[in-house]
């Protein structure tokens, strides 16, 4: 039996490098017999219905300008509400890491939301938003992390800092939820039965209360036991907008989100004898009074005033609360003296975390030289705290049996006490604009200043630990050129900067370095065919990134500001309804991700890195979506989803290897309002490893097969 299964194992890995394979051609040859076929089959809209309007529709990610994918030069990807639907991602990540060129790296430790994208990770290189927010600091997000009150994700790839700040260079993914809609009040209701005592409950409703007030509500609640021994897991989220239009060019909005979880205490499983033992798949060596624990709060209130058709002006004032607690043993490592998993790092941590901000611009269309134009200006000012209780992560638990561990309970010998309080007080001003040169050809360039006075307070010795001033001038230009109606060229330059560190986790000796400094060249091609029926995109890029954190040579112990890395890779999508019924979806990325210049320490004694990939980077990525309307009311629909081989350490001796999982769904339209949907996720109970802890020898799991059957019923 353990034979067959690895040989099942291993037919899986050969099948994800043929699909990956399969994949690149696909993306290369359809797209241009599309074209082809566009010219000798006139009346094609007849074969299948739109894909939608992902390169035409104007986003709001990636520009102030209000400009479509197809008129930004960069790599954009829409995540629409019937594509959530569809796929049935619950997880906010689940549903982002759909998209290409997106890997998840989520544990514990970064609030299970953290995302690798062209060769960078973790929240100080590739940022999240809410409705456009940003939290500031780099600390963890934890929210938000339910689908159900999400209206679409957008997914921004490449260095963003122009637009957003620092802490952009790997993209920018922002989650938009539900809004207040004008017209009659809908409602609907979302009920789903699962495997490991999976339950969900989801409630919306919105519309117009009268001629000028319109609102959206959603409320959702899950509970799961997990895939994993003691994985239980409990969330609930609240999201609320209530819209005013005063007059006919200017609306109010308040809005408020609530999210509360208490994700699976599980921090992965150690290597024993130097690998991984399938029969560990399933073991949790978390202590029995462990605890994880997220609250958080987003409110803000915007306005959007258009004086006239040429003008947009918006503001937002916002506040963001978010409250972590962790109590867990979170390192294990196997001891082959004894046979037994060591359990240390008795962590219990609290976060506090607040801030205040405002942001405002305005856009104006008018004309420069006698050309259109249309040009973006505004700022951004905001107040973070960050307060960290810890008990020096020291305490140990008992030793367990790896394949029979006892719990036992937490222990630590220190006290939980407040230690630091990060603050940061922060400004920003940006400029965007966007000329056109001809019908055909257009022009975007734009810079942001930001500015960031940040100061650290030892709350144990109370006093100030340090203060510190950041300054740094992000830019890009950039080109879009329309080949042929449909058919735009594009190239884009630009200028980004990170920070060495989570800004409101900066220690006292991370603070004396400057930030690091990313550069990226960017050119692609997009093209919608078909008469809508068709979209396809190709993007090549090179990313460069440098004044890394490196060992010194001479002194082990002490730390330098002249590592590089670089990334360069090429990425596809295809959308396309080839024929009544069916619609393909499809993304696939080749990535090469290197150190250049990396030294770090390694028995006492520096060693050089230059040339291994970093950490948690994998360099293939592929995603396929099949959904067949085979007969009037029933739809069926498959996914693959292929993740490429990451390392868990910097001297990449550590191979986190790749791995293919295969979803499939029925879906039933009972009628207009309501739907049954039948799901299987990772059918084929394939397993695989999402990412590494903070020890390079404890792999985190991911799901293994399971299944759902969910009603939705509108009314």
């Amino acid at each position: 039996m353990y034979t067959k299964e690895q040989a099942r194992l291993a037919g899986l890995d050969s099948a994800a490098r043929f699909t990956g394979g399969t994949l690149l051609l696909v993306l290369s040859v359809l797209p241009v017999q599309a074209q082809t076929n566009t010219s000798t089959l006139p009346a094609v809209t007849v074969m299948g219905s739109q894909v939608g309007a992902g390169l035409t529709a104007p986003v709001s990610t990636g520009s102030g300008l209000d400009l479509t994918p197809m008129q930004t030069p960069a790599s954009i990807d829409v995540i629409s509400r019937e594509q959530l639907e569809e796929r049935g991602d619950h997880s906010v990540v689940d549903a982002i890491t759909r998209a290409g060129g997106i890997s998840a790296m989520g544990h514990p430790g970064n609030g299970g939301s953290s995302l690798s994208a062209r060769g960078f990770t973790d929240t100080t290189s590739v940022m999240r938003l809410y409705d456009g927010m940003r939290q500031y600091g780099g600390v963890g997000l934890t929210f938000p992390f339910d689908t159900w009150p999400i209206e679409r994700i957008e997914v921004l790839r490449g260095p963003a800092s122009v637009i957003y700040g620092d802490g952009a260079i790997g993209g920018v993914v922002n989650v938009i939820p539900k809004k207040p809609t004008r017209g009659p009040v809908e409602n609907e209701l979302e009920a789903t039965l699962g495997t490991d005592d999976t339950a969900r409950l989801g409630l919306g409703s919105g519309g117009a209360l009268s001629d000028r007030w319109s609102y959206r509500v959603d409320l959702s609640g899950a509970r799961s036991d997990g895939w994993v021994d003691h994985g239980e897991s409990r969330d609930a989220t609240f999201s609320g907008a209530l819209q005013w239009d005063a007059t006919e060019d200017l609306s109010l909005r308040l809005s408020h989100a609530y999210g509360y979880q208490k994700p699976m205490k599980y921090f992965g499983t150690p290597l024993v004898e130097g690998g991984q033992q399938e029969a560990l798949r399933e073991k949790n060596y978390n202590v029995s009074d462990s605890e994880i624990r997220y609250r958080d709060q987003w409110t803000d209130l915007s306005a959007l005033w258009t004086p006239n058709a040429a003008t947009i002006v918006r503001a937002r004032l916002y506040h963001i609360d978010s409250r972590r607690d962790y109590r867990n043993a979170e390192r294990y490592i196997y001891n082959e003296t004894s046979g037994l998993i060591d359990r240390s790092d008795n962590t219990e941590i609290h976060h506090e975390q607040k801030q205040t901000g405002l942001t405002a611009d305005a856009a104006f269309d008018g004309r420069l030289f006698g050309l259109d134009n249309k040009v973006s200006v505004g700022f951004d000012v905001s107040a973070s705290s960050f307060q960290h209780s810890n008990n020096t992560y020291s305490g140990t638990s008992p030793s367990v049996d790896p394949y029979d561990p006892v719990p036992g309970y937490f222990h630590s010998d220190e006290p939980t006490i407040p230690r630091y309080r990060n603050k940061a007080d922060q400004y920003a001003l940006f400029i965007e604009d966007r000329l056109a040169l001809t019908p055909e050809w257009s022009v975007l360039a734009g810079l942001r200043y930001d500015h960031t006075k940040l100061n650290r307070q030892d709350l144990v010795s109370d006093s100030r630990a340090f203060e510190r001033t950041y300054a740094d001038f992000g830019w890009r230009m950039g080109t879009v050129y329309d080949l042929t109606p449909g058919l735009a060229l594009y190239a884009q330059y630009s200028v980004a900067a990170d920070p060495v560190g989570g800004m409101l986790l900066l220690s006292p000796a991370n603070s004396l370095f400057e930030m690091s400094k990313g550069k990226q060249l960017e050119v692609g091609l997009k093209q919608s065919f078909w008469e809508g029926s068709g979209e396809w995109t190709l993007a090549a890029y090179h990313i460069k990134k440098n004044n890394l954190l490196s060992r010194d040579p001479a002194d082990p112990a002490l730390r330098i500001q002249v590592g590089e890395q670089s990334s360069r890779g090429v990425e596809a999508s295809l959308a396309v309804t080839p024929a009544r019924g069916w619609r393909v979806e499809a993304n696939a990325s080749i990535l090469r991700a290197r150190f250049d210049d990396f030294q770090e320490a390694s028995g006492g004694a520096v060693v050089s890195r230059q040339g291994n990939v970093p950490p948690n980077v994998a360099q293939r990525l592929a995603n396929v979506w099949v959904s067949w309307n085979f007969q009037p009311g029933w739809t069926a629909m498959a996914g693959l989803r292929y993740v490429g081989k990451r390392y868990a350490d910097n001297a990449n001796s550590l191979e986190l290897p790749s791995y293919t999982t295969t979803d499939l769904a029925l879906r039933w339209d009972v009628d207009k309002d309501t739907t049954i949907t039948a799901r299987g996720f990772n059918i084929f109970d394939k397993a695989y490893f999402t990412t590494a802890y903070y020890t390079p020898t404890q792999w985190l799991y991911g799901p293994g097969r399971r299944f759902e059957l969910t009603l939705n019923h509108r009314f």
